[in-house]
């Protein structure tokens, strides 16, 4: 019987990213949904009775994933670059935000000052989980843009990692223990989680660096280790192994020579995992009648949350900035809490209850009604405030071309020239390096992980061209990138005419494989005729369409060129397909030129 409940949590899991994929929404709506009906609403599903004592370990060791995997996007150097508004927010603005609601469940919910204290410190981390998918929707000022995603980025690990430490000294404080032993337990605590967490991350780095772990098993290795090293600091400081497993993430992330991209892209998938299924399970713990016991006052403490302590931490971090009035609102109202809110604060609970503290049955419902109300409210109401305050961004205009080859890199040099936003993505470095030599922006990696969500552009993309010499990555980018922009501006290029005749791949992406190609030269055109042009001397070239040059004395001097794109008096680009209209007077086509074409006078 357990396994079929185990089966359903994880069907339930996809159905809920899944809904959240088809409507655009952060997942943990369906999550929260799912896990009320399965628990509190319909009694179907009992976690505590399902997993019995394996609950608790199950829960704490998905939160050391889930937290490692958010420590390895912690990067010093980025820290530095990403503007004082976003330091402020993820310091004095995070200190502010901790003081008000801490003081607010003391004084207003009368709440365990040491209860009060985590639940100040836990809600204070948003995440990009939830912030990305609203930012997409909403297309707000660049300004904006960027600094709610740099701080959801940001505040994740950092946010974690101070409510790590303030949960350390809450649970050693207290009328039973002296103040020399509670600093001393702190400390202690302290002390073990850092260490081990830099010294797991030290041999992690020898151990790489020298190829004693082979490549296939360098994401298992790591995975084992965060396992491995959360444990071992739990069994000699409770409660330090979050500490040491954050600690251990952002060692890693702050070794250059590391090659961390495959073990990052695995523990996303793998988090993606445990976020779903511990959310279900946590949704399902919760009871009506804990929510309904909050009482009335719980409804004045979230317009504390939502209308005090936030507009207070952006009061605070943008002073004596240069965002406008407008932008500060649109901050202060932006502030959902997620995931790690919820994990980790259900951690806590758990554990403040095993020493018996009072009130520590009320943060895991107070936790999730601040998130409930949080994502719903902001969900609904994010895209009608950018509008009332006129602060929508222009409609998207980035092409995004996946690969960064040769091929790709003189295209795109091609689109550059015509001052047409593009942006390049290839998990190749050496294809990244030679794009960025060039002055072409790149994004190493692949550009449908969760990492590329908040390194790409993704609410600037327009048009995707799968340019990739390898055809199941240009699959994988059309899959992906099919829902997430409109079909039609979704293309590819055939990888070699052999491989476009075995017609083995999805409908979606052959429907899609028609990239350059012309009603004329319908089975011709390829990546591997591309390279060979260039390899020969072909090079890129922007021609005029003109009264006295129309397209079809284009096409007759032109006769061995392979049209590309046609660009019209707005500067819109549409790749030509099968489907393209004939450029007309006034418009420009770039076109690949074998070499030694003598391009008319015309020619721009």
């Amino acid at each position: 019987m357990a396994a079929i409940y185990i089966a359903g949590i994880a069907l339930f899991s996809v159905l809920a990213q899944w809904l959240a994929w088809v409507f655009k929404v952060p997942a943990i709506l369906f999550l929260l949904l799912i896990g009320l009906l399965l628990g509190p609403i319909f009694s179907i599903l009992n976690p505590d009775e399902l997993l019995g004592d394996l609950l608790f370990p199950i829960i704490s060791l998905s939160v050391a994933i889930i937290l490692f995997e958010g420590s390895l996007t912690l990067h010093f150097r980025e820290l530095k670059g990403i503007g004082k508004v976003v330091r402020n927010l993820c310091s004095i603005g995070m200190f502010t935000t901790f003081t008000i609601i801490a003081l607010s469940c003391f004084w207003l919910l009368d709440i365990d000052w040491r209860v009060s204290a985590v639940l100040g410190a836990v809600l204070v981390v948003t995440g990009p989980t939830v912030i990305t998918p609203l930012l997409n929707i909403m297309r707000p000022s660049l300004d904006v843009d960027r600094i709610l995603r740099w701080e959801g980025i940001v505040i994740d690990p950092i946010g974690a990692l101070f409510a790590v430490l303030v949960f350390e000294t809450v649970k050693f404080a207290g009328p039973t223990n002296a103040l020399s032993h509670t600093i001393f337990a702190l400390f202690a605590t302290l002390f073990i989680g850092l260490s081990l967490g830099a010294l797991i991350g030290w041999l992690t780095t020898f151990l790489f660096r020298r190829d004693w772990i082979p490549y296939e098993l360098q994401k298992f290795s790591v995975l084992a280790f965060v396992l491995f090293i959360f444990s071992l600091s739990n069994s000699l400081s409770h409660e330090s192994g979050l500490l040491a497993v954050t600690v251990y993430g952002i060692w890693l992330a702050n070794q250059d020579d590391l090659e961390l991209d495959p073990i990052l892209e695995f523990k996303e998938d793998l988090s993606m995992i445990l976020i779903s299924a511990l959310f279900i399970l946590l949704a399902a713990r919760l009871k009506l009648s804990e929510l309904l016991l909050l009482g009335p006052t719980v409804v004045i403490f979230l317009v504390i949350v939502l209308f005090v302590a936030r507009p207070l931490c952006i009061a605070v971090s943008t002073l004596n900035s240069e965002l406008t009035f407008k932008g500060k609102l649109l901050l202060a109202w932006i502030s959902p809490r997620g995931i790690v809110a919820a994990a980790v604060g259900s951690v806590f609970s758990l554990s403040l209850a095993e020493q018996g503290i009072k009130d520590s049955e009320k943060i895991v419902p107070l936790i999730f009604t601040v998130i409930i109300v949080t994502v719903i409210l902001q969900s609904l109401t994010a895209l009608p405030l950018v509008k009332l305050l006129k602060m929508h961004r222009p409609e998207p205009s980035t092409i995004l071309i996946i690969g960064a080859n040769h091929v790709a890199r003189a295209i795109a040099k091609g689109l550059e020239e015509q001052n047409i936003d593009i942006y390049l993505s290839d998990p190749a470095w050496e294809n990244c390096k030679m794009a960025r030599m060039n002055g072409l922006p790149c994004y190493y990696g692949n550009p449908q992980s969760e990492h590329a969500e908040r390194y790409l552009p993704m609410t600037d993309i327009k048009t995707v061209l799968a340019l990739s010499p390898n055809r199941h990555h240009n699959a994988l980018g059309v899959q992906y990138f099919s829902h997430l922009i409109k079909d039609k501006n979704v293309f590819s290029l055939k990888s070699s005419n052999i491989h476009a005749k075995a017609n083995k791949d999805s409908a979606t992406f052959l429907s899609r494989q028609i990239l350059f190609l012309t009603e004329n030269e319908e089975n011709n055109t390829s990546f591997t005729r591309l390279s060979n042009l260039i390899a020969k001397g072909g090079k890129v070239s922007t021609t005029r369409i003109a009264q006295e040059f129309t397209w079809c004395n284009y096409l007759e001097v032109n006769k061995e060129a392979i049209p590309l794109f046609i660009i019209n008096s707005s500067g819109h680009v549409t790749p030509f397909t099968p489907k393209t209209c004939t450029p007309e007077e006034g418009e420009m086509v770039i076109a690949m030129q074998p070499a030694k074409i003598t391009i008319p006078k015309e020619t721009s």
